[in-house]
């Protein structure tokens, strides 16, 4: 085989190549692979709902990780709605993951984060698709985990980390009532890339976004809770203006979030 132009063996010299200085893994991305590994863990030890996670410190031993790092992981396993994080008790399972398209998606999107404003379009659009079909074919049905879901969702208004993870939960919930398994696996990796930027500063530092503060809890139930009238009453029209209005609310907290780059 040809050598490499530059190689120890073109230049007639043996050794290790040199690959010039040797950059520091950033410590969003070290967070981003302990992700990946504690969601491998949650499936391995098949972990049940509600089951209570190993100590942020017992996470960092068994990752070879910081503290910090592990609890960067866990915000963004959060906002997955993967785990829900009880400050003073720790972080609980909520449901275990699926395979999905969410690092390819948020890959692109780190790429070009000027186009937040097209995925979330695409969030819409597949999220409307998802609530027409739930209203289509959910009219007489059992409603029992949508409602499940939205009383989490009420539970952690106030609560940061209580809501993010509520929040996906019950979108995803929502959207996997069309009965389709892929819709409801793309829809959630869209909107949990489009929330993981939205919620950098909240992973990165746990800075709480102003919409998230508990004297704005009352706004964020009062645009949710259309969709879930909507889903019980069976009116489809109701449930598209309400995914709408969600979408634009959507809108605004990610051109705050744009604005203070």
């Amino acid at each position: 085989m040809m050598a490499a132009k530059g190689s120890a063996a073109g230049s007639g010299r043996s050794g290790p190549v040199d690959l010039g200085p040797v950059r520091p893994v950033a410590v969003s991305r070290l967070s981003e692979l302990v992700a990946e590994q504690i969601r491998d863990f949650i499936v391995s030890e098949d972990l049940a709902e509600n089951t209570r996670l190993p100590s942020e410190r017992d996470l960092a031993v068994r990752f070879g990780a910081s503290r910090p790092t592990v609890s960067q992981a866990l915000r963004t396993l959060s906002l997955m709605g993967l785990v829900e994080i009880r400050p003073g008790s720790g972080a609980y399972v909520v449901h275990r993951p699926d395979r999905s398209m969410t690092a390819s998606v948020s890959l692109m999107l780190e790429l070009d984060k000027e186009s937040v404003a097209e995925l979330a379009e695409l969030r819409l659009w597949l999220e409307t698709i998802g609530v027409q079909e739930a209203v289509r074919r959910g009219a007489g049905g059992d409603l029992t985990e949508v409602r499940a879901a939205f009383e989490r969702l009420k539970d952690g208004a106030g609560s940061a980390s209580a809501w993010i993870a509520a929040d996906t939960v019950f979108h995803a919930t929502v959207v996997r009532r069309s009965g389709n398994p892929f819709l409801a696996s793309i829809y959630e990796s869209v909107h949990t890339a489009v929330i993981r930027y939205e919620y950098d500063p909240w992973i990165q530092s746990e800075k709480v976004p102003a919409w998230l503060k508990p004297s704005a809890a009352a706004k964020l139930i009062a645009i949710h809770e259309p969709i879930m009238q909507a889903l019980e009453q069976g009116d489809e029209e109701a449930a598209l203006e309400a995914v709408l209005r969600h979408h634009e609310v959507m809108l605004d907290h990610l051109q705050r979030r744009g604005s203070r780059k």
